[in-house]
């Protein structure tokens, strides 16, 4: 986790403070800001976070207007909630019955929960709190000689003092703004979150518009949607923020299998699914370079050669390690293209695609793999094989490099707790063994959709918030049901309460694995 001086760095660091006076606020919303104040802990900060918006979610789907009059399970609506805040989409209900209204909730849960979006947060507090911090050591140094010189009381009476603003300070305790390296180093977190926001900005207004543009003049495209009651415009930004979140849900049933022979379209989603996940930094160190050239300011550059003082995660040291990261994901999409193509060229899920379309199609859905999740094939129809190179490229984090810049020296001791944290692996496969247990009725009953390879897949696809799924299918009952019907779930859908409420505990924990040993870097 970045070093911001507002954030402890393990949760147990949390300092003692009148409870009974804090609870004396009854609920109000101070009380909350106050207790975040002092959870320094920024697992807790971003672990609460993420509940918060997941029950807020939960409550807009539940009391808004569904495009069908069908009652669902809560728990399936909160676990709707939790893979758009989560960016997992493991899908439990069908797309198509949420309401226009329900889709543009879902989309503001995907564009808050994505880690573009959660490391600007962060960076917010970070600046505001380095501005705080600045003024209580201020305050601090020049509280005594005011008492000495003056005779005045001293300041430690006054209640209020820390929570002074600093345009109310008195000039001799703001003395720090003359501090060359210090003003350098507050302008350059401010200069970031506006990089930061703007490339935000851009890349959705652009992608959004783009790909309406796109639906609006070509027919084929146009005509998927108008029968399913989609508008164009909520189509468009939803599938921008999804892709760009790395979340993968996608307002269709069938995810973007209906659009496999809409080339066009997918070329214009591929780029804002690598920019928003694993080129997103060698693009955002790009950007602030291009703003060194163009406007000369010092900030730009103390933000190329001093990231490790600016705490910022995404700010990696040198071009060096932008290049290596950039590379690695090329070659890892590259191995996926060429097994993907060699295996699966003439199979049936290529039937009807000219050459072209075979080709874009195939780069979409491996550049998927990673982490968004979005699929232009039948994941059940794709060979073994591929499936587990897929498994594999779920698992790795979205800043894996192969190459490492090795930093020598930055051996520190490890804590007996560290030493006791399993490994994710380890995590993974406790998960799968409990869910083998929840589903272990239908594992007999239905062999051929309940699988352990399957769980595996949902399990490491929720884990790497991806999205994958091999799906169900009546058709692979070994005992025919008069009653089953093919419906366009994910295949956690058809899990028991106990085996989606294990797959909402991995999606929390995929989500915050950056925690836990590093994320598992590679």
């Amino acid at each position: 986790m970045t070093n911001f001086p507002y954030f402890g760095k393990y949760p147990h660091h949390l300092p003692i403070f009148p409870l009974k006076k804090f609870f004396n606020f009854h609920g109000s919303l101070s009380q909350l800001i106050l207790l975040f104040h002092y959870v320094k802990s920024p697992f807790l900060i971003e672990l609460c976070y993420f509940i918060i918006i997941s029950l807020l979610g939960y409550l807009g789907l539940k009391f808004s207007k569904p495009r069908t009059h069908v009652i669902h399970k809560d728990l399936d609506l909160f676990y709707t909630s939790v893979s758009a805040s989560t960016v997992s989409s493991m899908a439990a209900l069908e797309m198509e019955i949420f309401s226009n209204f329900q889709l543009i909730l879902l989309t503001f849960l995907m564009l808050a929960g994505g880690e573009a979006y959660i490391s600007m947060l962060e960076l917010v507090i970070a600046t505001q709190n380095f501005k705080r911090n600045k003024l209580t050591s201020t305050l601090a140094m020049e509280q005594k000689p005011i008492q000495v010189e003056l005779g005045l009381v001293s300041i430690e009476n006054n209640k209020h003092s820390h929570e002074c603003d600093i345009d109310h300070v008195p000039n001799v305790m703001v003395g720090y703004f003359n501090d060359r390296d210090t003003r350098l180093k507050y302008n350059s977190l401010r200069y970031l979150l506006y990089v930061i926001i703007g490339y935000l900005v851009v890349v959705h207004l652009v992608g959004s518009s783009l790909v309406s543009l796109y639906i609006s003049f070509i027919p084929s495209a146009r005509q998927i949607l108008k029968p399913k009651g989609i508008e164009i415009q909520t189509f468009s930004f939803f599938i921008i923020v999804s892709s760009f979140a790395n979340c993968g849900f996608v307002p269709t049933n069938e995810n973007m299998i209906v659009f496999k022979n809409n080339s066009g379209l997918l070329l214009l989603i591929i780029p804002h699914i690598l920019l928003g996940n694993t080129l997103y930094v060698p693009c955002l160190r790009l950007v602030i370079w291009l703003m060194k050239k163009v406007t000369r300011r010092d900030e730009f550059s103390y933000l190329l050669n001093n990231s490790k003082e600016v705490g910022y995660d995404h700010l990696i040291p040198s071009s060096h390690h932008c290049w290596l990261l950039a590379v690695t994901v090329l070659g890892l999409n590259l191995i996926q293209f060429v097994m993907f193509c060699s295996m699966e060229w003439n199979s049936k899920n290529m039937e009807g695609l000219n050459m072209y379309q075979k080709v874009v199609a195939s780069m979409f859905q491996v550049i998927n793999a990673r982490h968004s999740g979005e699929s232009v094939f039948d994941l059940s129809s794709i060979s073994s094989a591929i499936l587990v190179l897929f498994i594999v490229m779920m698992y790795l984090p979205p800043n894996t490099t192969f190459l490492p810049a090795w930093d020598h020296g930055n051996e520190t001791k490890r804590s007996l707790m560290d030493c006791l944290v399993f490994s994710q692996l380890s995590y993974l496969v406790i998960f799968i063994i409990l869910i083998c247990i929840t589903e272990s009725k239908s594992l007999i009953e239905d062999p051929l959709n309940f699988n352990v390879f399957n769980i595996t897949i949902e399990v490491i696809s929720a884990y790497g918030n991806v999205g994958f799924t091999t799906g169900y299918s009546c058709r692979r009952q070994v005992k025919a049901d008069g009653m089953c019907k093919d419906s366009y779930i994910g295949f956690s859908g058809k899990w028991s309460s106990q085996g989606k409420f294990i797959l909402i505990v991995v999606m929390f924990f995929g989500r915050l694995k950056k925690f836990n040993m590093n994320g598992g870097k590679a």
